[in-house]
């Protein structure tokens, strides 16, 4: 019998079919490849002989469909379409069995078999059409398999917004407006360890948190809503500053996955009375001050990661002095990490200054929407990495409208 090659070129959604006949009967092995001669399908076939050197075959180039059969030398019944299954899923697998087997083609299909052909009653139709089907059947299951997926998935992101993501607590009459904006690094992912929040306590001091959990996936995701409602709970219980981020710290060294793992922080307090914020930083990149158009860094005083050196507490809070009106942008690495362009240099803070001066407008979500937009297009997809963007602005002479956050 000839034995064709599978040329990888081949993909399953193609219109040629990659087959692969697992058979240790040379006789029946020649019946099936003249069967296929007779059929309308365009295959490229390989045999093999027993069940071992199937799986290898099929691990090296994936085969659209098998062609199995349950008397092999190292593999009998069920259990030999459990391991073809389990070796490569994406195959769909036809059982062969003979006359004399009345239950173990239905078994074989109820154990997971898209079908089965019994031996000496296949003829070139009954195959065609047994094949195509089973392909057929299989690129369903895959198809709804990744629609489960994909549900679930949105499932974990909305749950995750939910403690990552807060509607923040504010006054109907709060002079500070919070803006907000989380993009995940890759298209369809989980969200990672980026975290915000906005409290507005009785003394009419609004606070607020940015944070990046070290690392991406749900370990991080989990530490950072950790963090951020311990933040919370922490801020309504009256904790400020290096006091606060101590706690904080505590928290995530009791609660993280492995040693490793850190936190960047940035915590501030606006009083909008006293026209000042109070901002500490832990490893954080520095907030940017937005007046009249133009964004220039916070001085602030750097303070160390949380969870990086446990116990060391070297943070400092720094007073800001606010104009009458102006905002304030909080966000995490992601936003200036990313490429300047085409090169490798990278955006920074200088470039960031750049395009909020380029902006069309310096309020609310247009600028949030122009930040993340420029950005992402100057970098074009080549660091992937979570965008989380937190904008305080204010009119201290003015009251504003109710906050926005998306």
């Amino acid at each position: 019998m000839k034995q064709a090659e599978f040329d990888p070129a081949y993909a399953p959604g193609d219109t040629r079919l990659r087959i692969l006949l697992i058979e240790d009967d040379a006789g029946d092995a020649l019946l099936v490849e003249e069967y296929l001669a007779d059929t309308t399908l365009a295959v490229d076939l390989h045999w093999v002989q027993n069940l071992a050197d199937g799986m290898a075959e099929a691990a090296r180039r994936t085969p659209d469909c098998v062609l199995l059969d349950l008397h092999l030398p190292d593999a009998m019944g069920l259990g030999a379409v459990r391991r073809m299954q389990a070796a490569c899923p994406p195959a769909a697998v036809i059982v062969l069995t003979g006359l004399a087997e009345d239950h173990a083609g239905p078994e074989a299909v109820a154990s997971g078999a898209q079908d089965y052909l019994v031996k000496g009653s296949v003829n070139g139709e009954l195959l065609d059409r047994a094949v195509r089907y089973a392909v057929h059947r299989k690129q369903a299951e895959q198809t709804a398999a990744q629609l489960r997926v994909n549900q679930q998935r949105a499932q974990e992101n909305r749950r995750l917004e939910r403690g990552l993501l807060p509607v923040p607590m504010l006054t109907a009459g709060s002079p500070v407006v919070p803006t907000s904006c989380y993009l995940p690094g890759r298209a369809g992912a989980l969200l990672a360890g980026d975290f915000l929040d906005v409290v507005e306590t009785a003394d009419g001091t609004v606070h607020a948190v940015i944070g990046d959990v070290s690392g991406h996936g749900p370990d991080e995701a989990a530490i950072g809503v950790c963090l951020r409602i311990a933040w919370r709970t922490l801020i309504l219980g009256g904790h400020r500053n290096g006091e606060l981020l101590a706690l904080m710290e505590r928290i995530l060294v009791a609660e993280r996955t492995y040693s490793a793992m850190f936190a960047t922080v940035a915590t501030l307090s606006i009083d909008p009375a006293a026209g000042r914020a109070d901002i500490t930083l832990a490893g954080h990149e520095t907030p940017l001050l937005v007046e009249a158009g133009t964004a220039t860094p916070v001085d602030s005083r750097p303070g160390i990661a949380l969870g990086l050196l446990p116990g060391t507490e070297d943070w400092h809070t720094t007073p800001v002095k606010l104009p009458a009106a102006g905002a304030l942008l909080l966000h995490t690495d992601g936003l200036t990490e990313g490429h300047a362009g085409s090169g490798p240099d990278r955006l920074g803070t200088d470039g960031l200054i750049s395009v909020i001066g380029a902006a069309p407008s310096a309020h609310g979500q247009d600028l949030i929407d122009h930040l993340t937009s420029v950005t992402r297009d100057l970098d074009a997809g080549r660091h992937l990495d979570d965008i989380a963007v937190l904008l305080l602005t204010w009119d201290f002479a003015h009251r504003v409208p109710a906050p926005r956050s998306r």
